[in-house]
């Protein structure tokens, strides 16, 4: 009589706090959790709750989590999850049958009894394997969302985090059908509780990005939340996306396409060499110029680089990748994604576990302190056997990443594996390496960045030499994308005032002209605003896709040479993480409360890259973000690029934060220092095999 009292009352609350209209801000960038779930009405109270959930799942809960995983081979975990999940059939039969979605319940009941009977109680999936009926994803909030309730205002709770009044509704009646919550006896009841401690640890690596990665958890995870239950709620989630993976490609025979004429508008900026008293002219472009897409080729004759002008040649590609299939730039930019290596992460242990020694768990983390009442600054560092006669790779990130960077840990593996010692530093335009940086300190100024970060690297290579007792005497600084324009500055400093002894520099995919690729982020992320009435369905079908190829990465056994999202969808996502990365960073420039509410998020989206450079690195409010054009490009350093060799760069013909007259320049620079691929966009080469046996090349020590 007491539950069906309180289920009731849990209804009528629902019903009394369902009025909620979601009325769109008038930003320059969407507010994703205003979008999926309006106002934030007790923001001071669930951040405070929030906060304290963090503390209670580091303190309490992550080392039981840590304790099991150590306990049980990852092999073992994943046996007890098909349990409960296979337990918690009636909970997905009775949400399809409310939405009269007989098709799910049919293959749920066939999914039922087959696991059941052959694979051990569920321990093992043969009704996927044998008849390739997938598991669905069905709750009775989603049971709820079809009987058309409207969510209710969110809210958060201890422990269960993030909730609304009709998702909270809905776990009751998960409860009510779960056939576990009816365990009584001592015994079971242990059994019940080793299940859902083996369930609930596979939330602990979204818990840990998201508390370690951004600058404001709980606006993250707030968003989290609200495109999360959209989705769940409208079945985005049952799209297909592993059929798209592969489409057949017809070989072609490369051949060099004429390079289209586009406008460009330039303007003359004066400067004055280091090293010469009289002025030249250098123009450099300031207008957005869509980039030629070309396709292979002969690379130009030597015999124009005395005299070249950016009309004198055609660009070619060095390296030719042969069946990429490239969608278009930004969409092809994603394929980054791809880019991994056995053994990284591989152990028969879940990576809680205090036993999982794969590659990226052996890679310690240290701090060093660069201004005093600052945080350390972290960095993460793995050490050869032989470090005392080892050289030493430090690894500088793309725009926002930090130390836990993905790319940054593969292209550790790919040093580790040749013979070198590697520190891992995260990006300076990133929120952790402005907290540990002296007041007043901006980033995003390559020449200050480059100062910057020589002082930090500097550091951290003493702390090293002097805690293992060795000295690196030979280094290789390797930067992709904003970390790679940085690492060529601090060549160029080098190359004036060696302060850190032998040194090579690799540069992957770096701006030519930083002004330029911060205009064509603005540009991409702007995109979302051509469509904005259906931008919820669009953005939750764009996430729904990135969430399943996520969830199905394991069992893609195909090559893949396409990705399933439009140029659109491409652009919402880009859009939405570089415009991530600077709420991050403004964030934390202008010290917002992480406790309490706070009014920052109305400017920071209303900032783009070029606002953000206008009002942080402009000493003049009468100029404007072309008058830093040449002074934070490559053009800048191009005494170092032509007179030195102790550098390569990388770099794709149609990268979108270049154009092709940019490419020109820096060829001309860099001579046969520069190796260009016909394919790839930004970073999107990085997982195929020819870029990384030349790399291999590059980098060997034999």
């Amino acid at each position: 009589m007491f539950k069906k009292g309180l289920v009731v009352f849990w209804i009528l609350l629902c019903l009394f706090f369902n009025n909620v209209t979601v009325i769109a801000q008038e930003t320059k960038y969407p507010d994703y959790a205003y979008e999926f779930l309006g106002d934030d009405k007790w923001e001071n109270f669930n951040r405070k709750l929030f906060n304290f959930n963090l503390g209670l799942n580091k303190y309490a809960i992550r080392p039981i989590h840590i304790l099991w995983s150590s306990i049980m081979p990852e092999y073992g975990m994943d046996r007890i999850k098909g349990i409960t999940n296979n337990i918690e059939y009636p909970i997905r039969l009775v949400s399809s049958l409310l939405q009269r979605d007989f098709e799910t319940s049919k293959n749920e009941t066939i999914r039922f009894f087959t696991n059941t009977v052959i694979g051990f109680g569920g321990m093992f999936d043969p009704a996927k394997h044998l008849f390739n009926i997938e598991q669905s994803n069905e709750n009775m909030e989603q049971a709820l969302a079809g009987c058309k309730m409207k969510p209710g205002r969110y809210f958060v709770l201890p422990v269960l985090s993030f909730v609304n009044f009709r998702g909270l509704l809905g776990k009751v009646l998960d409860t009510a059908l779960n056939p576990g919550s009816y365990i009584a006896t001592p015994v079971l009841a242990i059994v019940k509780a080793g299940l859902t401690v083996n369930k609930t640890s596979y939330m602990q690596p979204l818990i840990k990005m998201v508390e370690s990665t951004y600058a404001d958890p709980y606006e993250i995870a707030k968003k989290i939340f609200g495109i999360e239950s959209f989705i769940k709620c409208g079945n985005l989630d049952r799209v297909d996306v592993i059929s798209q993976l592969n489409v057949p490609v017809k070989e072609e025979k490369i051949a060099q396409i004429p390079e289209k004429t586009a406008p460009e508008v330039k303007k003359a900026v004066t400067v004055k060499p280091e090293k010469d008293d009289t002025f030249v002219k250098v123009e450099v472009s300031s207008e957005i110029i869509t980039p030629d897409l070309l396709y292979g080729g002969t690379n130009f004759d030597e015999t124009v680089m005395k005299n070249y002008s950016a009309e004198d040649f055609k660009l070619g590609a060095d390296i030719l990748l042969k069946g990429y299939n490239p969608q278009n730039p930004v969409v092809d930019s994603m394929r980054t994604a791809l880019f991994a290596l056995p053994g990284v992460d591989e152990s028969i242990w879940n990576e809680l576990s205090v036993w999982n020694r794969s590659f990226s768990k052996r890679i310690r983390t240290s701090s060093v302190n660069i201004a005093e009442g600052k945080d350390d600054y972290k960095f993460r560092y793995i050490l050869q056997k032989d470090k005392k006669e080892s050289p030493v790779a430090i690894i500088y990130p793309s725009i926002g990443e930090g130390i836990m960077s993905s790319h940054s840990v593969l292209l550790a593996k790919i040093f580790y594996d040749e013979g070198y010692s590697v520190v891992i530093q995260g990006s300076h335009f990133q929120w952790e390496f402005v907290k540990s940086m002296p007041d007043g300190y901006k980033p995003g100024l390559p020449s200050n960045d480059a100062e910057k970060l020589r002082m930090v690297t500097t550091k951290i290579l003493e702390k090293l030499s002097e805690k293992h007792n060795c000295e690196f005497k030979d280094k290789v600084f390797i930067g992709t994308s904003f970390g790679a324009l940085t690492a060529l500055f601090l060549a160029d400093k080098e190359y004036k005032n060696n302060t850190l002894g032998n040194s090579k520099f690799i540069s992957i995919c770096p701006p030519v002209e930083l002004i330029y690729a911060m205009k064509q982020i603005d540009k991409n992320s702007e995109e979302w605003n051509k469509s904005p009435v259906d931008l919820k369905q669009r953005v939750a079908m764009t996430a729904a896709k990135v969430m399943k190829l996520y969830q199905a990465k394991d069992d893609i056994n195909v090559e893949i040479n396409n990705l399933p999202f439009s140029e659109e969808e491409g652009k919402l996502i880009t859009g939405f993480i570089m415009h991530q990365k600077l709420s991050d960073l403004i964030f934390t420039i202008e010290k917002a409360s992480k406790s309490a509410q706070c009014d920052i998020y109305h400017v920071i989206n209303n900032m783009s890259y070029q606002d953000y450079a206008k009002k942080y690195l402009l000493t003049d409010s009468e100029d404007s973000c072309d008058d830093l054009t040449y002074e934070s490009s490559l053009h800048s350093i191009s005494a170092f690029l032509e007179n030195n060799d102790n550098y390569k760069i990388y770099h794709s013909l149609n990268d979108y934060l270049t154009n092709t007259n940019q490419l020109k320049r820096l060829k001309g620079y860099s001579k046969d220092k520069i190796v260009l691929l016909d394919n790839g966009a930004h970073l999107g080469f990085l997982y195929r095999k020819e870029f990384l046996d030349d790399l291999k090349i590059t980098i060997s020590l034999k």
